[in-house]
């Protein structure tokens, strides 16, 4: 790495540190003018003005037409509610994890939908489970997972179609990557209600998931069962999903869903 490569390096992070001290400041003082915050950064005001400029453009802050000075934007507002909103999940989604792990034995997952991959989020570990991996954080097949299956069938229509119209990774001699069976298999989880796989992702394995909503009924995230094919073996699904299901729908309520 060359020293401009470094020197510029560097700089992107005091500017990164120098932009988060001034919405700090700006937290603190409602308002605050070029000078003041020139003076909080320890720079020249130039410098000072630049920065804010660049905030304001992002809608970071905004400045007061009256008075010339800066405070939060609207946009912190925004990037606020996206936090809030999965810590509202995971706050809902927690003690029913919890309850359904114990009824079933199983390990149950809560995911989300991050571009193209279900990523899972929370984790119940069941006691009884021999199945220890934690997959918290992890980033999943959408197609070859019961959470993925969920939200397959529920995301817009030209974005399954762009990730079935792609090669698909084949992980057992189950996994389903032919288009039209995903397209159908989509449908009936939208029919069920709950998404499913037999042994698609590791041989062995079994899963059923169902769709988590928001007030307006959006899906944003799949709570979803798995466990070995002795215990969770093919006709049990239907039972499991009921359950899957119901718990997903007590998340929702929780959350403000009433539909």
């Amino acid at each position: 790495m060359s020293v401009y490569e470094v020197d510029r390096k560097s700089t992107s992070v005091q500017s990164v540190d120098r932009a988060v001290t001034v919405m700090e400041f700006l937290a603190r003082r409602k308002e605050a003018g070029v000078t003041e915050v020139a003076n909080e950064l320890g720079t020249h005001k130039s410098t000072a003005y630049r920065l804010l400029t660049t905030l304001r453009d992002r809608g970071l802050i905004e400045q007061n037409g009256a008075t010339d000075k800066y405070r939060l934007g609207f946009g912190l507002v925004l990037l606020a509610a996206s936090v809030t909103a999965e810590l509202d999940v995971l706050r809902c989604a927690r003690p029913v994890c919890e309850r359904l792990s114990e009824e079933l034995q199983e390990n149950v997952t809560l995911a989300v939908l991050e571009d193209d991959d279900a990523v899972v989020v929370h984790q119940t570990l069941s006691k009884s489970s021999a199945l220890s991996v934690d997959w918290t954080g992890q980033h999943t097949p959408i197609h070859a997972t019961a959470a993925g299956k969920v939200f397959l069938a529920y995301m817009p229509e030209a974005q399954r179609r762009r990730i079935l119209g792609r090669p698909l990774e084949r992980f057992t001699e189950n996994t389903l990557v032919d288009r039209d069976a995903l397209e159908e298999g989509a449908r009936e989880t939208r029919k069920r209600g709950f998404g499913y796989t037999v042994e698609e992702l590791e041989v062995g394995l079994n899963a059923v998931g169902a769709p988590v909503r928001s007030p307006d009924g959006e899906v944003v995230a799949a709570v979803s069962v798995s466990g070995p094919v002795f215990r969770m073996e093919a006709g049990r699904i239907p039972e499991v999903g009921d359950l899957v299901a119901g718990a997903a729908g007590e998340i929702s309520r929780c959350l403000g869903f009433r539909g």
